[in-house]
């Protein structure tokens, strides 16, 4: 293993990451305590891991379970990806603890658009940072792959019903073979269970029985099912479709980012391949005419979207600038899905850290959406209990909250980020103190890690750790992972594993959830806002309302929550900035995820699919054809 040596000034992240040595992936998957038998090797830096893993250490002891996540940030981020990965490196490479850390995969919107990558920066990063951030091992593709399959079939389904009686239709789903005999595949006993027919043969079907089995009516009106991409395009948020001569059957509809497709939450909330493909043929994509819901079984494609998935369900595995194990896994944004790693990839580290080791787990974006939805979906779903959550935190985000002017991508900070001014600081903590007396609300430790900064000075820093103390933080710790790496995170390893301890000694406090699930849909919408962002009430615009209706009569009132608004603010207006109080919320829309498990409801002024800058990062991203290294991400 190479000498880690950080260097002074840092360098950039991909510089760093192209100077590293990584070990071969199967010595970090010995290491690790994975056998060989165990893992799909794709290249010498990165590795597909099998389910098996977790099934042979179904009896070994769960690991402590970390949560990281973040006050509301700046556009520019606060390194909580950077921090997850620095403290894993803290707890593996220097306190010798068995230390796993688990974050997403991240999309390429982010990556050729404004905020980069997400593999963490400087000495505290996923390497190669390259294979990382870009194809990795193909599962966004996969999840591309298997919405636009599920948006085809929805399109194609109606065209064929719209041309053909309800005979044709039947002779070609299920036609004769060379004997004469007609068969119902598997997918199609799913629909007719549905439907109350306990026949085999089709032959047996009776005309109306065969109306109801061929005719799914969907209700354009009601298709919340998008296609999806992997880039940011503003340009096909609204889009027309069904104008081709031969179809002549326009409908309006839209585009998703990959990242927000029900797709990738089912991969992020699954828990077996079994589990995947009920949850996938669950999906609903819309209504019947007469209010049924509809489902990916009822499209026939349930089966064929477990074939397109079914190696993206195992979690690939990496490792830091010094050598520990990370598992990548899965995608979801936290703006606008439930913003997590995928409970497998957890669940598979708890078991391999042992009942003294680490998983050290991400949740996107600010405690108000990351956090709030890995405690009462992810966990909810998983069964796993977190000790710990880390709120990381900036001066420099501190600062924008107190009153500093916007921090711009691209632009130099105002002077105001650069000079001390405690004024700010002291002001803009409120908004980490409401993350932190939110974390309270769980039952879970709270630790905050002040991502530094060159620019922070030790009166800031100071400020900011006795104000947290005071709030409740179980400890607030400086860190300075980014230009030490590991070495940088020593003290919040330290605090992580304190308040771990703790929390294991401690019988009195336990985790809890916010709602429970047998409340109605706006009592749960309801708790967040006010619990969760300091709302003062929620009204619902006549679409949400009628579709909270529809979804209550269909039966999914029991399901949990997942808010649709800003990162950048408690609100969901992204310029209020601090800790805001009495606001009203506004639930536009609602939508429902039967597959992943939740109810979404979209607030205030948010895209599902991001649009471009005028400079968006893809201007730096080339290939140097004399080294054959890709240059400028970041």
């Amino acid at each position: 293993m190479a000498e880690f040596v950080c260097l002074d000034p840092v360098p950039s992240d991909i510089a760093i990451s192209q100077a590293a040595v990584p070990s071969h992936i199967q010595d970090i998957a010995n290491n690790a305590g994975i056998l060989p038998d165990e893992l799909e090797i794709y290249g010498r830096n990165k590795a597909k891991i099998s389910l098996a893993v977790r099934d042979r250490l179904k009896d070994q002891p769960l690991g402590n379970y970390v949560v990281v996540t973040g006050i509301n940030p700046t556009p520019l981020g606060e390194g909580k990806s950077t921090t997850t990965i620095g403290l894993a490196q803290a707890l593996g490479a220097h306190l010798n603890r068995r230390a796993f850390a688990c974050i997403r995969q991240p999309s390429q919107g982010p990556t050729f658009g404004t905020k980069g990558g997400a593999a963490g920066g400087g000495y505290a990063q996923v390497i190669p940072m390259e294979d990382f951030n870009l194809h990795l091992t193909g599962d966004i593709h996969a999840v591309t792959a298997a919405n636009n399959l599920v948006a085809a079939a929805i399109d194609t389904r109606m065209f064929h019903e719209s041309k053909q009686s309800d005979s044709a239709l039947f002779n070609r789903l299920c036609p004769e073979d060379s004997d004469g005999k007609r068969h119902f595949v598997p997918v199609m006993i799913r629909r007719l269970q549905k439907l109350g027919i306990n026949k085999t043969n089709p032959n047996e079907l009776s005309e109306d029985e065969i109306r109801k089995f061929v005719r799914l009516d969907i209700d354009p009106s009601t298709i919340t099912w998008q296609r999806v991409l992997d880039v940011c395009d503003r340009f096909v948020r609204q889009v027309t479709v069904g104008k081709g001569k031969e179809e002549n059957m326009p409908r309006e509809t839209g585009f998703d980012i990959s990242v927000a497709s029900e797709v990738m939450a089912v991969l992020a909330l699954t828990t077996s391949l079994e589990d995947m493909r009920e949850r996938l043929g669950n999906m609903v994509i819309g209504m019947s005419r007469s209010g049924q819901p509809v489902t990916a079984d009822d499209l026939g494609v349930g089966g064929a979207l477990l074939v397109l998935m079914k190696d993206a369900i195992m979690p690939t595995l990496m490792q830091t600038i010094e050598h520990t194990p990370v598992l990548v896994h899965a995608g979801p944004f936290a703006n606008i899905a439930h913003g997590n790693s995928s409970i497998i990839a957890d669940q598979i580290a708890l078991r391999l850290a042992g009942e003294d080791g680490f998983c050290i787990t991400e949740a996107g974006f600010g405690a108000d959406i990351g956090m709030e939805k890995f405690f009462n979906i992810k966990c909810r779903y998983s069964g796993l209990q977190p000790r710990c959550a880390v709120i990381v935190a900036t001066v420099r985000a501190l600062k924008m909250h107190g009153g500093g002017p916007p921090v711009v991508a691209g632009k130099k900070p105002d002077v105001v980020y650069r000079e001390e001014n405690l004024e700010l600081v002291k002001a803009g903590c409120a908004n980490l103190l409401h993350h932190v007396r939110n974390v309270a609300k769980y039952g879970v430790r709270c630790v905050v890690a002040i991502n530094k900064f060159t620019s922070d000075t030790l009166s800031e820093v100071e400020l900011v750790k006795s104000l947290c103390l005071e709030a409740g933080a179980f400890a607030a710790v400086l860190a300075d992972h980014w230009a030490k790496g590991g070495a940088g995170a020593i003290d919040l390893a330290n605090a992580v594993v304190a308040a771990c301890g703790t929390a294991a000694r401690d019988t009195t406090s336990t985790f809890r959830f916010l709602y429970p699930l047998d409340i109605p849909l706006k009592s749960k919408i309801e708790s967040i806002c006010v619990s969760m962002y300091g709302a003062g009430s929620v009204e619902y615009s006549e679409l949400a309302e009628r579709r909270l209706s529809a979804f209550t009569s269909a039966g999914y009132n029991n399901l949990p929550i997942c808010i649709a608004k800003t990162q950048y603010s408690l609100s969901t207006d992204a310029t209020l900035k601090g800790a805001p109080s009495g606001f009203k919320i506004f639930v536009r829309d609602v939508r429902v995820a039967v597959g992943a498990g939740f109810v979404y409801p979209i607030c205030g002024d948010i895209n599902t699919i991001p649009g471009l800058a005028t400079r968006p990062g893809f201007y730096d991203v080339d290939y140097d054809f004399v080294s054959g290294r890709i240059v400028g991400l970041f």
